[in-house]
């Protein structure tokens, strides 16, 4: 098992990207904290876990709120004694739409739950990481951050900027034996897939598909394989890396 002597925190677990990637972790080992402001959901992938013969936990939280991130911190901590990886998953886009027909809330809660929660992750586990003098952060961003589309432009932004934190976070960490890197997934099949097509018809499918060299969505088990890996000691001298997890399509 590649994370048998892993603890993860994994945000936005409840379902897509962030369930498949509990489910991996606790398949390869990782005791895993699984994080979703949608109780019923995050119990869920949970239970799936548990059912399977993994190890894991339940902490309901918004990954935007101070208080919740440390008590998410801090239960992964009580509950199974340390903590040596953080995936920051849990995102929110708005409806493809003109950049301007955006709310101001709307685009609020997207710079919260995309960005601000790297800081509040960092701020709560950062202090742990370095005594122990090890740790990992994987932030879950997009393709999007890369090769933005008109229609999704406060989204694309957000996730540039998750890029562009997360690299800052490796260069300044490293001297601490902390690593962070990026996962950039393609739309995939989430709950979120229909608001970066505006609408999820056959049409507009089959349209988003064609300009994936591989030609498919991806899959949540695609995005977990790669963040394994991350958190694996396979990893363990690369940091700063932007893996674009996309079929081809930012080529």
């Amino acid at each position: 098992m590649r994370l048998a002597d892993k603890i993860a925190i994994v945000t936005g677990a409840g379902s897509g990207f962030g369930r498949g990637i509990a489910t991996r972790f606790a398949a390869e080992g990782a005791k895993v904290v699984v994080n979703d402001i949608h109780q019923a959901h995050g119990r869920e992938t949970v239970d799936a876990i548990v059912g399977a013969g993994g190890v894991a936990k339940f902490f309901a939280g918004n990954v935007a709120v101070d208080a919740d991130v440390k008590g998410l911190v801090d239960f992964a901590l009580a509950a199974f004694g340390g903590l040596t990886t953080i995936v920051n998953n849990a995102g929110t886009t708005h409806r493809n739409q003109p950049m301007l027909d955006v709310t101001e809330a709307e685009f609020d809660r997207i710079y919260a739950v995309n960005v601000k929660s790297l800081y509040l992750t960092a701020r709560h586990a950062v202090p742990h990481f370095r005594r122990q003098r090890d740790g990992a952060f994987i932030t879950i961003a997009s393709t999007a951050g890369v090769r933005p589309r008109p229609g999704l432009t406060w989204y694309n932004g957000s996730k540039g900027a998750a890029i562009v934190t997360s690299r800052s976070m490796a260069a300044e960490l490293a001297r601490d034996n902390i690593r962070v890197n990026v996962i950039n997934p393609v739309a995939g099949e989430t709950a979120m897939l229909a608001d970066f097509m505006g609408e999820d018809t056959p049409q507009k499918r089959a349209q988003f598909i064609a300009t994936i060299p591989l030609g498919r969505l991806s899959q949540p088990s695609d995005v977990a394989t790669a963040a394994v890996f991350f958190a694996s000691h396979e990893a363990a001298f690369i940091t700063g890396a932007c893996l674009e997890v996309d079929g081809g399509r930012c080529v």
